[in-house]
């Protein structure tokens, strides 16, 4: 075989090895910035209670949310969650923005976005939002996956609801994070 041929061919190898590292970097960025990506429910930690939800980057899902869902029920905006005054002794449920979709059944995999913060301080604990852009959180719902405050309140509210859930320390993650209140805003649920 002649050096010129063999230069070619190794020139086309590189060449369709080049391409083809074109197309996995595309295909890489297309499926990282689709938006469309939720994390899913964590596991229930050693204590038996609930992990909190996992951070919204931290682990994707195929659920079908996005930012437009909760944009068309008008929960595009980041909520500003104030804290409480007293002790939490019972889940209470509080409708901020009422939903029109279907009802919430325990067993069903919900996608939300949700803010906490200690009910008595104000300290934000976690969100699904960061810097105002919301990154739906996925779970199941009625199934101990999430904290039994979560468990007992979100079934039997309507899809595209902004709920007020406060839920007492021993309903959610016990006395090192105290009574605590979310605002949840309830995107599908499936």
């Amino acid at each position: 075989m002649s050096d010129k041929k063999r230069r070619s061919q190794a020139i086309a190898g590189v060449l369709c090895g080049a391409l083809v590292v074109a197309v996995l970097v595309g295909v890489f960025f297309a499926v990282r910035d689709g938006g469309d990506e939720a994390p899913v429910a964590s596991q229930p930690s050693a204590t038996t209670q609930p992990a909190p939800p996992v951070p919204p980057s931290a682990v994707p899902s195929s659920a079908p949310a996005t930012a437009a869902a909760s944009g068309a029920s008008g929960l595009s905006q980041e909520p500003d969650v104030q804290p409480g005054t007293g002790a939490v002794t019972a889940v209470t449920v509080k409708e901020l923005v009422p939903g029109t979709g279907e009802t919430v059944k325990a067993g069903q995999t919900i996608t939300v976005n949700y803010k906490v913060i200690n009910h008595k301080t104000g300290e934000l604990i976690d969100s699904s939002w960061e810097n105002g852009v919301s990154e739906p959180f996925t779970a199941q719902i009625g199934v101990g996956q999430l904290i039994p405050g979560w468990d007992q309140g979100v079934p039997g509210q309507k899809v595209g609801s902004r709920i007020q859930l406060d839920v007492p320390a021993a309903l959610a993650y016990g006395p090192e994070k105290g009574d605590l209140r979310f605002v949840v805003d309830i995107v599908s649920a499936e």
